[in-house]
């Protein structure tokens, strides 16, 4: 979502001068799949290689429990992103993030990933195959990994367009 000046966004009024970017973060996606009991051990934080608009493999990993801040804010900052390249050619890097959930919910996984992709929600990218590595990232045995979007990817393009970001 948007707004200009005056305007709000939550509870948050835009300052003059400026316009506001809500973004979806892939948390919500964990806490629809934890609603329907599925727990997801969230791993880390990445820059997605995508090649030919399909998901290749990690190029850079942040692990959550070795880190303070949002690895996607470290990779925006560092200007590790082609998120503009990726959408216009369909090969870029972008942020993403890997989770890993137990084999049996697959089947619920995408049950609701269909359910959000009629909502207009399309965060999960990819969704891999039981104790089979995904993006060149193993995944123990009986589970599944899953890659979703960084919910700032509209922030790095935004960055990569040089437009300053607070």
């Amino acid at each position: 979502a948007t707004a200009t000046e005056g305007k709000k966004l939550g509870s948050v009024v835009i300052p003059k001068g400026k316009v506001g970017l809500a973004t979806m973060c892939s948390v919500a996606i964990s806490g629809v799949l934890l609603k329907a009991g599925v727990p997801t051990e969230y791993r880390f934080g990445g820059v997605l290689e995508i090649r030919a608009s399909r998901p290749r493999r990690f190029v850079a990993i942040i692990n959550y429990a070795g880190t303070s801040l949002d690895p996607s804010v470290q990779y925006i900052r560092a200007k590790m992103t082609s998120v503009t390249e990726a959408v216009k050619t369909g090969n870029g890097k972008i942020l993403a993030v890997f989770r890993i959930v137990p084999a049996p919910s697959r089947v619920i996984v995408e049950e609701k990933m269909a359910m959000l992709e009629e909502i207009g929600i399309r965060g999960v990218y990819a969704l891999g195959e039981t104790s089979e590595p995904i993006c060149q990232i193993p995944v123990g045995l009986n589970r599944v990994g899953m890659v979703l979007l960084g919910g700032l990817n509209p922030v790095a393009a935004t960055v990569e367009a040089g437009i300053e970001v607070e």
